[in-house]
């Protein structure tokens, strides 16, 4: 049976209303998406020409190349000779056969690429997954601006490798430990030493030569951290004030504060005995190579809060670098320039349209739910990204600990030994950080055992460097 006119009309009207009001909808959520993408949470955006957006993009372009170039090649044998080798590579905004066009000029230095590729082989991360994580988003967190020591630090958008930038002294010191430190994270799959993934340098056009360092971060993308703490076995200077504590309630505690609060790693014997013989293996090799300054990184995770508190979304930021070389209407900048008869380079008229390009925008990072697969290789990194505390019959515990030996590259060179004197004037000699590097390790291990551990019945001298 045919509706009449009506009936058509008041159904056709109904639908109508219904579709505006949906594209209504429609329209005021595509805008709050469009505000939200440009909102950061907090700090200021980086744009264009801010001297970290340059040399964030100088630093994953060259990455992008260099490591690129290696892992195509067939594997082979390391010689002596890769770990002194540095290839170089210049990149500006035309290109050649070598490089790829770029969005600004800058040299870029690749140190023993065939080591840093066999010691990422040596970790579990795949070449193909280690490029797309450091060649697109970039989390900046708390630590991405000047500490103490002068350094930068990144993050790769999936939270899961660390850019920082050292000094001079240090890349010098890395190249000559090199040697050392692969053989030894070769022979302990399990070490708790920081893992580094690369050494590079970038230089801008009359700039500084800026060396960095990518390594993995000891933290998981994957859980909120409700405290982390720095620990080196000294008390000079080893507290975070309350204060500093109610500006940021998640910033890195230190070894008084530690002991303030009365915390303990929940190890059982079996795990127990794990963290501290490979801790001892560890700490061993870092005296041998002169080393000292350097910290027991814990981050711990209470199972129990979970991430309910959302602690990662208020401590972290992001900025995008873009992949575009060259914006799409230099063309035109080429023809006007011509037709000005201005004396003008390629390059040049480049370099224009570039500088005038729009910025990319901070978007709010979206970490991985699961830890990646190669932390599953290390036995301190096999529960679920980290190692889950346990009691004394070595059942579980609702406590997760993200562990790592961070800072290893501070030889007691005639710097440290001017701090040491010059402080133990003041301060006693055996508490500063500045000692020697078999009393630092000594000292080291000894707070771990004593101060960290909640039991140590079982292991009376097993943690004396010096026997």
């Amino acid at each position: 049976m045919i509706q009449p006119n009506s009936e058509i009309s008041q159904d056709l009207s109904k639908e109508i209303s219904v579709r505006q009001k949906a594209f209504r909808r429609l329209s005021r959520r595509m805008k709050m998406e469009e505000e939200d993408d440009t909102k950061v949470l907090f700090g200021t955006r980086i744009s264009e020409g801010h001297q970290n957006y340059v040399l964030m993009y100088n630093m994953l372009t060259g990455i992008r190349i260099a490591v690129g170039r290696v892992s195509a090649k067939p594997d082979r044998p390391l010689v002596e000779e890769d770990f002194w080798a540095a290839h170089k590579l210049a990149f500006d905004v035309i290109g050649d056969e070598l490089t790829p066009g770029a969005k600004y000029d800058f040299k870029f230095k690749d140190y023993a690429p065939w080591v840093f590729r066999a010691l990422r082989e040596r970790f579990g991360i795949d070449p193909a997954d280690y490029l797309i994580s450091l060649t697109s988003k970039y989390i900046l967190s708390e630590l991405a601006s000047a500490g103490k020591s002068g350094s930068f630090f990144y993050y790769s958008r999936d939270y899961r490798f660390i850019i920082k930038t050292i000094h001079h002294t240090e890349h010098k010191f890395m190249r000559k430990i090199l040697k050392q430190y692969h053989d030894h994270v070769s022979s302990n799959p399990d070490t708790l030493l920081c893992r580094y993934y690369g050494l590079h340098r970038v230089k801008l056009p009359h700039g500084r030569k800026i060396h960095f360092v990518v390594m993995g971060n000891v933290l998981p993308p994957n859980k909120d951290i409700h405290a982390t703490y720095d620990l080196k076995g000294s008390t000079q200077g080893r507290f975070l004030p309350e204060q500093e504590l109610k500006k940021n309630p998640y910033a890195v505690l230190k070894d008084l504060n530690w002991q303030e609060r009365k915390v303990k790693l929940l190890l059982g014997p079996k795990k127990r005995k794990l963290f501290v013989t490979q801790l001892l293996r560890d700490v061993k090799l870092l005296v041998r190579l002169n080393i000292m300054d350097y910290s027991l990184m814990i981050g711990i995770h209470d199972m129990l809060r979970g991430n309910k508190d959302n602690v990662r979304n208020s401590t972290l930021q992001t900025f995008q670098a873009s992949n575009k070389a060259i914006p799409p209407d230099t063309k035109l900048a080429e023809r006007r320039a011509s037709m000005m008869k201005r004396r003008e380079s390629k390059a040049m008229a480049y370099r224009k349209v570039i500088m005038e390009a729009n910025p990319d925008r901070l978007n709010a990072s979206e970490l991985p739910d699961t830890p990646f697969e190669e932390r599953r290789n290390c036995v301190f990194y096999s529960n679920d990204g980290g190692f889950q505390a346990t009691d004394e019959k070595d059942r579980p515990s609702p406590s997760l600990y993200y562990m790592g030996i961070i800072d290893i590259l501070t030889p007691y060179d005639l710097k440290k030994k001017s701090e040491h004197f010059f402080k133990s004037m003041a301060q006693d000699k055996n508490e500063i950080s500045a000692v020697k590097p078999k009393t630092y390790g000594n000292r080291f291990m000894t707070f771990v055992a004593t101060k960290a551990l909640e039991h140590n019945e079982d292991i009376p001298h097993e943690y004396e460097i010096d026997t």
